[in-house]
């Protein structure tokens, strides 16, 4: 076998290894989520709501792999979606005193923001929210990806 041949069979099989890798960090979220709530569970536990925002795929940190879209409702006991997060690992639901829509806002941020809990699910979701944490000191809902510091989405709801 000569030089070529091995070269190109060692870079072939990395390519489609690293490739394999890609696909598995992406579907693994979407094949371990438990299921979603239904919208009957979402308007009730959203029944309660002080606070309606729209999340939206347009804004300047989002992208074809990090959106949100749909209707975000926020009470003391639960922050609800009734739509669609893009798939991925480890999101967190922030409450940030300031509109942020990129990574380097948030980052800027994060300090002042109030983690509320995990997002599991990618259509539809409910957060309970701890009796600690105050919804009306904050403007703006986030959805953060915590393992890869990446921003997904996020809405101003005040």
């Amino acid at each position: 076998m000569d030089i070529r041949k091995t070269v190109f069979l060692i870079v072939s099989h990395a390519l489609v290894g690293a490739v394999g890798f890609g696909i598995g960090i992406y579907t693994l979220p979407i094949l371990t989520a438990p299921p979603a709530p239904s919208e009957i569970e979402i308007e009730q536990a959203s029944s309660q709501a002080k606070y309606r925002a729209e999340f939206k795929r347009d804004l300047a940190g989002s992208d074809a792999f990090h959106w949100g879209e749909g209707e975000v409702s926020l009470g003391d006991k639960y922050i609800t979606l009734n739509g669609e997060l893009a798939p991925g690992p480890d999101y967190k639901l922030y409450l940030s005193p300031k509109f942020v829509e990129k990574e380097t806002e948030f980052k800027r941020l994060k300090h002042s923001m109030k983690l509320v809990g995990d997002v599991k699910t990618f259509k539809n979701f409910t957060v309970d929210v701890s009796p600690s944490i105050d919804i009306s000191k904050f403007n703006t809902v986030v959805v953060w990806c915590e393992t890869f510091e990446e921003f997904i989405t996020s809405a101003k709801y005040q």
